[in-house]
């Protein structure tokens, strides 16, 4: 375990969490000690969900650990069923109660409460949230489904035939949406949507907004649809083998992935996808045809997220923005394989880490122009001073937006291309807005009030003096070496010869600052690689261009 100020995923019993407060009709009971009840702060301050989370604590405290904690638990359990009833119960440790050994499933049946107790068993010290989430979801499945599954050897009851006309519908199951998801409200609404103008209706979506009765039902549908492979990954695949359903494997997010995955699901359900097919229902393709594109089209851009949005998002980047992927990484240690094998394809080194300090030496290290990634990576491009957008949990209160805005389906491209693009169109009106900054119109009465207000003075600033740098350099120089005195006074040589500093001529850095603000750090790093590597000390406008030339080819 690594101690560490921020962290990508929580513990698994947070997974937990995310899949009961989800759901409607289910407890999660947790044996911890007092402060480990973060539960309410995570969803109800970050998502701002109207609700509390349906969990509750035996929080134990230190002088309990001499009695009987195991009737500690029992007891919680207990006064849970009887405040809340509901129709099932999760029960489980937290990391440090783990090392009681209470057995919590255990303890739990023991009470033979008249419900479905679902024991969870996440060991927190060598697994972490999605997981967590994963497995409780398939847990969940496998003991509400298994009392409607069919008999080994035995087919599942055929639905009952008929027409669409006559009203029977291909009917499935959305899996995978839980609380505390990077925009899974909204995704869930959209391919509802899109799944309805196919003709084909929503069965059960799951683990968001079901109960443990809708659970039960899953195996009624004719074939799921996986929104997010680490939450729903494993219990589709037991729903596949126990009810023989198959699923999706596109996953819907961008314009021709949004295709590719009405072909997948109209075969499935035995529609035809063309009425879908033929007409535009995103911006996004109009703005790759459009000469606007051009201004972005090669921009460098690192992407680090879950597996499911960062394959996504690469794809995205190179089929529809025209972008070059220079990094490509996430933190899902369980979903490394897809990541390597899509950085394979955009010809990348994958980065599979849960170390933010790692990915912030190689989005460094990579010079993008954009980052896409978590809210991490938003913290990362701001001390790096490049562009960013986040694609991906974890994020923090701000984009759990109240306005429609899926990842998903036609609509999820047009709020991809939004997100995406105004980042580095801002940077370009930033540096209009500093080219022109000694334009008159930024110093004399803006026009729409023509002459009725006097100009405001200007100060004026004082020329750089030639044997100095100019301002706005001083950070990015290297202070001179100077001789050190010894303690009888005279100056010692120093040990080793210290580079020569690097002085930016007054021309060439005015010359740096028309570069746009979201690569001028990199044309300077490159600037001053160069010139230290020919031994130049003091860098010129003609240096500059020199740098340019050389690393631009």
């Amino acid at each position: 375990m690594q101690l560490t100020v921020w962290t990508y995923e929580g513990p698994p019993q947070v997974g937990a969490m995310r899949v009961a407060t989800a759901m409607e009709g289910l407890h999660y009971v947790i044996h911890a000690p007092q402060g480990d009840s973060y539960a309410d702060l995570l969803f109800t301050m970050i998502e701002r969900r109207a609700k509390r989370p349906p969990v509750s604590y035996t929080t134990f405290q230190a002088r309990d650990l001499g009695t009987d904690t195991a009737e500690l638990f029992q007891s919680a359990a207990r006064d849970v069923y009887e405040r809340f009833q509901p129709q099932a119960l999760l029960v489980g440790s937290s990391c440090t109660a783990e090392l009681l050994q209470d057995d919590p499933g255990g303890l739990a049946k023991a009470l033979n409460l008249p419900i479905p107790v679902v024991p969870l068993d996440l060991p927190s010290y060598q697994r972490k949230e999605n997981w967590g989430a994963a497995e409780t979801f398939y847990q969940l499945v496998r003991v509400l489904c298994s009392p409607h599954a069919p008999k080994p050897g035995e087919a599942r009851p055929a639905r009952a035939a008929g027409t669409e006309s006559e009203g029977v519908k291909p009917r499935c199951n959305l899996l995978g949406p839980t609380a505390l998801g990077f925009r899974h409200r909204d995704d869930v609404a959209e391919i509802t949507k899109l799944l309805g103008e196919l003709g084909i209706e929503v069965a059960v979506t799951a683990p968001l907004g079901a109960s443990p009765a809708d659970i039960a039902r899953l195996g009624e549908a004719d074939f799921n649809v996986v929104l997010y492979p680490e939450t729903a990954g494993q219990a589709a695949g037991w729903l596949k083998r126990t009810f023989g359903q198959p699923f999706t494997t596109v996953v819907p997010i961008g314009y021709g992935a949004t295709r590719d995955f009405i072909k997948e699901v109209a075969q499935l359900a035995g529609v035809d996808p063309a009425p879908l097919l033929d007409g535009v229902r995103s911006r996004l393709p109009w703005y790759s045809r459009s000469v606007d594109s051009t201004y972005l089209t090669g921009k460098r851009v690192f992407i680090f997220a879950d597996a499911t949005h960062a394959v996504a998002a690469a794809r995205i980047a190179t089929e529809e923005f025209g972008f070059q992927v220079v990094g490509l990484g996430t933190y899902a240690r369980e979903f490394a394989r897809e990541v390597r094998e899509a950085a394979k394809r955009y010809g990348v080194e994958p980065l599979i880490t849960d170390d933010y300090l790692e990915v912030e030496a190689k989005v460094a290290e990579a010079h993008p122009e954009l980052v896409l990634g978590t809210q991490m990576e938003r913290h990362i491009a701001k001390r790096l001073g490049v562009p960013c957008a986040v694609i991906s949990a974890p994020v923090h209160v701000q984009d759990f937006p109240a306005r429609y805005s899926p990842q998903m389906g036609f609509e999820g491209t047009n709020v991809i291309f939004d997100t995406w693009v105004h980042p580095l169109m801002m940077g370009l009106e930033e540096h209009l807005l500093t080219m022109f900054r000694k334009d008159s119109e930024f110093h004399e009465a803006p026009s729409h009030l023509g002459a009725a207000v006097a100009p405001p003075l200007a100060a004026e600033v004082p020329p750089a003096a030639p044997d100095r740098a100019a301002p706005g350099a001083v950070s990015d120089t290297v202070p001179s070496a100077q001789p050190a005195a010894s303690p009888s006074g005279s100056v010692a040589p120093p040990a080793s010869p210290a580079p020569a500093a690097l002085i930016w001529a007054p021309e060439a850095e005015k010359e740096l600052h028309k570069i746009p603000f979201f690569v001028r750090g990199k044309a300077r790093r490159n600037t001053e690689r160069y010139a230290a590597e020919r031994g130049v000390s003091l860098i010129t406008v003609d240096t500059l261009y020199d740098a340019k030339a050389h690393f631009g080819r």
